[in-house]
């Protein structure tokens, strides 16, 4: 048979927010369940994992979609990282909500992250003037247009590889901010949307390089009036999809206030930049919830609040946030006692 090519990806020790690396293994046999990928490994010197004098680590598949751009007959491979005697290393966030998962799966918890993004074109943003800035905010959002909308080329680009891959994104949107743009994945259990949203950001990186355009999950990547990049994160678990789970909602509204701070610790670096309490903000040290409510922390849909059930949007994680750690903060808050 032919010789696949599988992409492994993994997430590396970078600080104070993670980088994807990624490296490609020629395997000889027909791949059909992830259990058919050999375990690897990797120099954890050069990825901020490990010293160089006991540098090797680990990468262990757990799950691999088609790849959209060898095609279809090879695969890119999702792994985790591991120390090479087997344990979880420290960096490893997808272990931890492993375990999470298994311990409330009783309450079928379920997620969608809206996932924005600003392109970039050397050290300025997609389409932006070269001495300057573009005209003010207000026209871009959902826009149409070569004057109001930069990169739709590499974003369709991006859609289509998607699908092809089997990611489950829902939808796209051109952002406030000139160049800014979003992609929503789910709505699905909290390890698949992670690992979706993880994958999905990779074929974002990697089309990017076909176009000569980066793509930038920083939450203020132009100061000033402008718009950062968040990566809202609707949640909702059986109870609150059922009648009467309005309270479960506003049960968990206060749960969440109550634990803001250290929801705040793993809700992305330089939020702060973003969280200012404008552009569609709460402030970042502040913590408030309501129906409708794009400034608050936390936003009770319309249609939710008339239906008296449905999810929660929580507005506060950065656009460069690690879902693993987001969707185990939410599910051990809420979830808990």
């Amino acid at each position: 048979m032919a010789k696949i090519k599988a992409e492994y990806v993994w997430m590396d020790g970078h600080k104070p927010t993670e980088k994807l690396r990624s490296k490609t293994k020629i395997i000889d046999k027909k791949v059909t369940t992830v259990e058919d990928l050999p375990i690897w490994g990797f120099d954890g010197s050069s990825t901020m994992q490990a010293e160089g004098n006991s540098s090797d680590c680990m990468l262990r598949p757990v799950y691999f979609i088609p790849d959209p751009v060898r095609g279809a007959d090879h695969i890119i491979v999702l792994c985790e990282v591991f120390n090479a005697d087997g344990s979880v290393h420290e960096t490893n966030t997808r272990a931890r909500l492993r375990e999470l998962t298994e311990k409330y799966k009783d309450h079928e918890p379920l997620f969608g992250i809206e996932q924005e993004y600003t392109l970039f074109r050397g050290i300025k943003p997609l389409g932006w003037p070269d001495n300057g800035f573009p005209a003010p905010q207000g026209g871009y959002y959902c826009g149409v247009g070569s004057d109001e909308v930069f990169g739709r080329p590499l974003v369709e680009a991006h859609l289509e590889a998607c699908l092809e891959a089997g990611l489950e994104v829902s939808g796209i949107n051109a952002e406030v901010m000139p160049a800014q743009w979003e992609f929503q994945v789910g709505p699905l259990g909290a390890l698949e949307v992670a690992d979706h949203t993880w994958l999905a950001r990779w074929l974002l990186y990697r089309i990017g390089e076909d176009f000569n355009i980066s793509a930038t999950l920083h939450p203020k990547p132009v100061s000033g009036d402008w718009n950062g990049a968040g990566a809202h994160c609707n949640f909702s678990t059986k109870a609150m999809r059922e009648e009467g789970g309005i309270k479960v909602i506003e049960e968990a509204c206060k749960k969440l206030g109550k634990k803001h701070s250290e929801h705040m610790a793993v809700y992305g670096a330089h939020n702060e930049e973003r969280m200012t309490g404008l552009h569609e903000t709460c402030r970042y040290d502040e913590f408030r919830y309501g129906v409708s409510d794009r400034g608050a922390s936390i936003r009770i849909p319309m249609l939710t609040a008339k239906a008296g059930k449905g999810y929660l949007e929580d507005r506060r994680p950065a656009a460069n946030m690690d879902p693993n750690l987001v969707c185990a903060k939410l599910i051990e808050t809420v979830c808990g006692d």
